[in-house]
């Protein structure tokens, strides 16, 4: 009788997937602790520092698409009206989705930007049902109804409707949706250089606003701070590239749990280092949020391996 040896795991796709775990934790740790970086910039305003991200971020992904020739694909965007079109609505989107977190980072609110990331995902869920149509699992609804719970028992005992965090969540959404309806016809980089070229006029109209009311800090600040507003094209694309690498390695339901990181590590900076209040009133809902989280889990570890995304 002879024994057939069944083949062993294959090192090349878990080396894939080393580096794709490594990869997406590098990506939502840094979107984590962006509040630091926004805290550094002060006396910045949002507007200023949102104007500045988007200018430093398109000159930093140009520069890379030159460097990795991949410049004549970004021109050819544009003669893609479908393209032009839907990138411009996700610029307007992700630059709204930008200002409100900025809002939050620079005003003591950096709760309320962990919790609309939390939340983030039972938006993609109920727009994935009113606009996609698709159905749900039983673990699915359930998580879609305690979180709904959680934001009515926010605004009822702690006494205001969590606006900020809604507006996080759903922004950041319909992002996801526009940019899951263009499809991966074009790469990340290619991509995300075109939204903020669409996007770059409101950026220089709100730079011209602020330098017309003295509102820029831009170089009236010092050389720190300089080159603190000049890196944030780096801190903007870096994370976003590192994203993109985890998800052409992973599993969608990993790179989903994964997400999670970075709302965690607003959660922490917002207790432990600045200090913000935690009420019983908000203890409740987040519990809440945080129990949606758990069924949410549960439900991508019980359900099929989801695919890969496509290779860039």
């Amino acid at each position: 009788m002879t024994d057939t040896l069944s083949p062993g795991p294959d090192p090349d796709h878990q080396s894939r997937v080393r580096a794709g775990v490594g990869y997406g934790f590098g990506a939502y740790a840094i979107w984590g602790l962006l509040p630091l970086y926004f805290v550094l910039l002060a006396p910045a305003g949002p507007y200023e520092i949102v104007a500045m991200r988007i200018l430093f971020s398109l000159v930093f992904c140009l520069l890379l698409l030159a460097v990795t020739r991949g410049l004549r694909q970004f021109l050819r965007v544009f003669r893609d009206g479908q393209a032009v079109l839907a990138l411009s609505v996700a610029g307007v989107l992700i630059a709204g989705n930008w200002l409100l977190y900025t809002v939050a980072a620079t005003t003591g609110r950096t709760l309320e930007a962990s919790l609309g990331y939390f939340i983030n995902p039972l938006v993609a869920i109920l727009l994935g049902v009113l606009v996609l149509h698709e159905k749900l699992r039983p673990l699915q609804w359930a998580a879609l109804g305690v979180g709904i719970v959680a934001v009515l028992v926010m605004s009822v005992f702690y006494g205001a409707v969590p606006w900020l965090s809604l507006g996080l969540a759903f922004s950041f959404g319909f992002y996801g949706l526009v940019k899951s309806r263009l499809g991966a016809r074009y790469p990340a980089l290619v991509t995300l250089a075109a939204e903020t070229t669409m996007i770059t006029p409101l950026a220089l109209v709100a730079v011209a606003l602020l330098g017309a009311h003295g509102g820029i800090t831009l170089v009236s600040e010092g050389p720190g701070h300089l080159l603190l507003m000049l890196s944030a094209g780096v801190i903007t694309a870096v994370p976003l590239l590192l994203f993109g690498a985890a998800a052409s390695r992973l599993p969608l339901s990993t790179v989903g749990m994964i997400q999670y990181v970075a709302p965690i590590g607003q959660f922490i900076l917002a207790t432990a280092l600045f200090h913000e209040a935690m009420p019983p009133e908000r203890w409740a809902g987040f519990g809440l949020v945080w129990c949606a989280v758990v069924l949410l889990v549960l439900d991508a570890v019980r359900a099929p391996r989801a695919p890969r995304l496509p290779r860039r």
